[in-house]
């Protein structure tokens, strides 16, 4: 089972096909539509979690060759980890999977079957977890997703209307028994929910359209609110203070979102604990936190190990992505012999270091003269780098070490730190004065 010849993009529409009634109207409609206008290819996603799984790809093939369709087939690899949601898994892999047929067959609009039941389900789903506009919108009637539209042409319809659909047309299709396992939360609202409230369906999907005018609205807002207050390294949290709370909400999550999924414990912390000019740190899924004069910094986390000796001691760009970041050596007056620079380890901060900014200053605290250089917080753990010796070399955002210049007239070096996260708006210490390469 495959699909066919790639064809050049955007001449297709692809159709996500389980099988199912609601797919297989959606797929018929879509052919008799389409009467031979644009190529219909039916994208199937083979879980493999159920035995009847090689049987209902091979019916829905053959519902696709019955309706004039292409056909292509993608079955997932793998299994969910243990303690993972199957049902998570399946998902993530079927975007994937339907995502890939569809570009694959030329296509750049992708129809699902998703119809008002199905909204006002997910409404529901997301209102019981406690979520905000965002997650009551449930599903978009069109989303484009890097490069392909995800559509729902039929979100509006009732399923009585598909299933009329399917019974004049004669359409056959395949009953998942899993549909009716009682351990899956919308399995359990199908069962209970809509025998004793029939009527609630319109009034759920109804509220799913205001909860994404709302969710629209809230995203205008916030991009008037963040504009001249962010960067996506730095929010101006003074200036934050000074809109009503609930923009202020609105556009803390709306900054964080670019770096994690934020639950709303901790945008309620933030907001709460937050002081005008403290240095604060909160941990965050994925990294850190930091408020350092009075802005927000999002910091992942570093992940350096114990390696070989580096060699620094030819020009050259040298990414050291445990540390976030590179060191860049250049030619360097003054600076250090080569030859010094051929063996050496990097590590954080320990604590008792002392380094020495120029020949003529005497040497201070690590912490000090991170503090001195107007370095945050969290620039201040490293790399450091020794020499062979283990004499200090260089400081991660302070340059070189003075008490390591080569001679004059000797060939030297200087090494400079690239931070890949930094923001423009931080100092940059490194490079230009005396002491600095």
């Amino acid at each position: 089972m495959g699909a066919s010849a790639t064809p050049r993009t955007g001449d297709a529409v692809a159709v996500a096909f389980s099988g199912g009634l609601d797919s297989t109207a959606l797929l018929h409609a879509t052919a008799r539509a389409s009467a031979g206008a644009r190529r219909i290819v039916a994208c199937h996603v083979h879980h493999g979690l159920q035995p009847q799984a090689d049987a209902w790809a091979a019916h829905c093939e053959q519902v696709a060759h019955e309706f004039g369709v292409g056909f292509a087939c993608t079955r997932l690899s793998g299994a969910p980890a243990r303690g993972d949601s199957a049902e998570a898994w399946a998902r993530a892999g079927r975007h994937r999977a339907l995502h890939e047929m569809a570009v694959a067959a030329g296509a750049d609009l992708l129809l699902l079957a998703h119809h008002r039941r199905d909204q006002a389900e997910t409404f529901l789903l997301q209102a019981l977890r406690g979520a905000g506009s965002a997650g009551l919108a449930a599903m978009p009637a069109a989303q484009w997703r890097e490069g392909l539209c995800w559509a729902r042409p039929w979100l509006a319809q009732p399923r009585e209307a598909i299933r009329a659909y399917a019974a004049l047309h004669g359409l056959r299709w395949i009953e998942d028994p899993s549909n009716d396992d009682p351990r899956h939360a919308r399995n359990r609202l199908r069962q209970t929910l809509w025998p004793a409230f029939a009527s609630a369906e319109a009034g759920l999907a109804q509220a799913a359209r205001w909860a994404q005018q709302a969710d629209a609205l809230a995203a205008e807002v916030v991009a008037q609110d963040l504009a001249g207050r962010a960067t996506p390294e730095r929010l101006d949290m003074a200036a934050l203070a000074a809109l009503s709370p609930a923009r202020a909400s609105n556009a803390l999550r709306a900054w964080l979102s670019a770096h994690m999924s934020a639950p709303a414990s901790l945008v309620q912390r933030l907001l709460a604990e937050w002081r005008p000019g403290a240095t604060q740190c909160w941990p965050a899924p994925g990294g850190e936190l930091h408020a350092w004069r009075d802005g927000l910094f999002w910091v992942p986390p570093a992940t350096a190990a114990a390696a070989a000796p580096l060699d620094l001691s030819r020009p050259g760009r040298y990414p050291q992505p445990g540390w976030r970041g590179a060191w860049l050596v250049e030619p360097a007056s003054p600076g250090i012999a080569p030859a010094r620079l051929t063996s050496l380890s990097q590590r954080p901060r320990a604590g008792a270091e002392q380094f020495q900014r120029a020949p003529a200053s005497v040497p201070r605290s690590l912490k000090k003269a991170c503090q001195d250089a107007g370095l945050p917080p969290w620039r201040r753990g490293g790399p450091l780098l020794f020499d062979a010796g283990q004499h200090l070399v260089a400081v991660a955002g302070l340059g070189l070490d003075a008490r390591a210049f080569a001679a004059p007239g000797e060939p030297a070096l200087g090494l400079r730190w690239l931070d890949e996260s930094a923001d423009s708006a931080l100092p940059q210490s490194e490079g230009g004065g005396e002491g600095d390469a």
